[in-house]
């Protein structure tokens, strides 16, 4: 008996979005296909309307990337590739950590690949559950944004968080998988050649490995009490803003030495110190120390990286929504939704 479905070049783990720009200035979700033990989940698009007098109304696509199984088993591997047209804007969530699961060996590892190209004013925002690897399990990953420039037109932007728990604290795990490794690139695509140019702007690694015979001391014991760590990478002129933000926040740490013993100003200091801004900067600093929050901000390439860790998860959802609830860019441009995995 013929096969009635048409065929498919789609394979097992892999998932292919394309978010097209159609006549005459429509966004629309052309392609989303994907395959088992991928699920991707997109909702209806919502439009924002920005509160500047200048700013116009943009429709926010929502992709929600998903596992059958609730994690990722071992010796999976999946592969997404995601293409952003010229000025649409895309907003990548989960629903819940994801989950990966024991593997029989040190060797069987459990694979994420995903690269997003963006052409030129396009904008994602990417703020995901953590990874939650559970004991012995391993899990690499690779993330690639590809950003085009094009004379005459702004960049593109990502922001873009990626970040790892400690496994299952209800259960006592504490660090106890046996490798975890998260590589982010992002690439800047030059085409005013002719030919696409592409550059290396940012490669950040975060390597976790309980076999690495150099260091003698257990990964619990290497984090030193924290149980969640992660990196937000901020790019392009849609969140110039918060990027700005986050270097003038992390300045603003008290540092020993960095206090100004001048007083030939106290009067003005005086009045900075009774500003919303200075109050709610006094309070989540108050609220850092409660949560054993670590934090820096440092820009390479004109990519602002900002690296931190909390004793809990929650205390790092606090304090990562407090930051980008202050500044507000990231709700304005794409809806209060952006924020679901941090609540």
């Amino acid at each position: 008996m013929r096969n009635p479905f048409p065929p498919t070049d789609s394979l097992p783990g892999h998932g292919r979005v394309h978010l097209a720009l159609l006549p005459p200035a429509h966004p629309t979700l052309q392609t989303l296909t994907y395959q088992y033990p991928l699920k991707l989940i997109s909702p209806s698009p919502v439009t924002i309307t920005p509160s500047a007098d200048n700013a116009s109304s943009h429709q926010v696509h929502t992709l929600y990337i998903l596992t059958y199984g609730g994690g990722i088993v071992a010796g999976d591997t999946l592969t997404l590739k995601i293409d952003l047209d010229a000025t649409t804007r895309l907003l990548i969530l989960t629903q819940g950590s994801t989950k990966i699961f024991k593997t029989p060996a040190s060797s069987t590892l459990s694979r994420q690949d995903t690269n997003i190209h963006l052409k030129p004013a396009a904008a994602l925002v990417y703020l995901p559950d953590p990874v939650q690897p559970f004991a012995q399990s391993a899990f690499e990953q690779t993330q690639r944004f590809y950003v085009r420039h094009q004379q005459n037109f702004p960049n593109p932007s990502i922001c873009v968080l990626d970040w790892v728990c400690q496994g299952r604290k209800a259960l006592g795990e504490d660090w106890n998988f046996f490798r975890y490794s998260s590589k982010n690139e992002v690439y800047l695509v030059d085409g005013s050649r002719g030919s696409d140019e592409t550059r290396l702007l940012l490669r950040d690694n975060v390597t976790l490995d309980a076999s690495d015979d150099a260091i003698q001391t257990s990964l619990t014991r290497r984090m030193d009490g924290l149980g969640a760590i992660g990196t937000l990478i901020l790019y392009g002129p849609t969140f110039a803003s918060l990027a700005a933000f986050f270097l003038d926040e992390f300045k603003s740490i008290p540092r020993i030495g960095g206090r100004q013993w001048d007083t030939s100003n106290e009067a003005d200091d005086a009045i900075r110190d009774l500003e919303p801004l200075v109050v709610r900067r006094t309070a989540r600093q108050n609220q850092e120390l409660t949560d054993g929050l670590l934090w820096s901000a440092a820009m390479t390439r004109g990519c602002v990286v900002v690296k931190f860790g909390a004793r809990e998860v929650e205390g790092g959802k606090r304090w990562l929504r407090s930051m980008l609830e202050t500044e507000g860019s990231v709700t304005a441009q794409f809806g209060e939704r952006s924020l679901l995995c941090l609540r």
